[in-house]
């Protein structure tokens, strides 16, 4: 297997932990995988993308510009401005729920959530989710990228075992957030095989 995944978002959102937990889930399953990460101008609201390169042919951490196969995207203008990774034949996996980053904030450009979905949407094969939404069912918006990772292995679009992406949640989150965290990754799997589906 060859894959490319960009996972993009802003700080604060979980992106970094996401892509780990990608990246070890396929080095379990015996893949060869590259990793790394770009951190934008603030811990937190800066952009932040992470690149998971699965596979023989992946010789360097950083995926070039239209090789990616799958573009996770936390927040939509972040998605946006991502597409350049993104194959023309690749998938947007994206998140609606806009947290305007800070790049946008500065600018006061009018930023639209639903002027960026739409613009991915005339482009790309996409599974679009209130990811926000579905968190917010457990309690806590710090389940969100646990359940986005959800989404994309219940789109069928990772393409990894979803028991050792489990196991692999388990083992990256604190111990007694665990269940929990499973149980948001679920939620987030069943999501994302119907948005599939519909």
């Amino acid at each position: 297997m060859n894959k490319d995944i960009i996972i993009c978002g802003v700080g604060g959102q979980g992106t970094v932990l996401a892509s780990k937990i990608i990246a070890a889930a396929f080095s379990e399953e015996g893949h060869r995988v590259h990793s790394a990460e770009t951190i934008g101008m603030a811990q937190r609201g800066g952009s932040v993308v992470s690149h998971v390169r699965i596979g023989e042919e992946a010789f360097s951490p950083l995926i070039p510009y239209g090789n990616a196969d799958i573009l996770l995207g936390f927040e939509p203008a972040e998605a946006v401005r991502n597409l350049k990774y993104l194959k023309k034949d690749g998938t947007a996996i994206v998140n609606t729920t806009a947290t305007m980053p800070v790049t946008e904030a500065l600018k006061e450009s009018g930023y639209s959530a639903d002027k960026m979905t739409e613009y991915i949407r005339d482009r790309y094969e996409t599974v679009f989710v209130d990811a926000d939404e579905v968190a917010r069912q457990f309690g806590s918006n710090k389940f969100f990228n646990i359940v986005m990772l959800g989404v994309a292995a219940g789109s069928g679009r990772l393409g990894i075992d979803t028991g050792i992406l489990e196991e692999t949640v388990r083992r990256n989150v604190p111990a007694k957030y665990a269940d929990i965290n499973l149980e948001a990754f679920r939620k987030g799997f069943t999501t994302g095989n119907a948005v599939n589906h519909n």
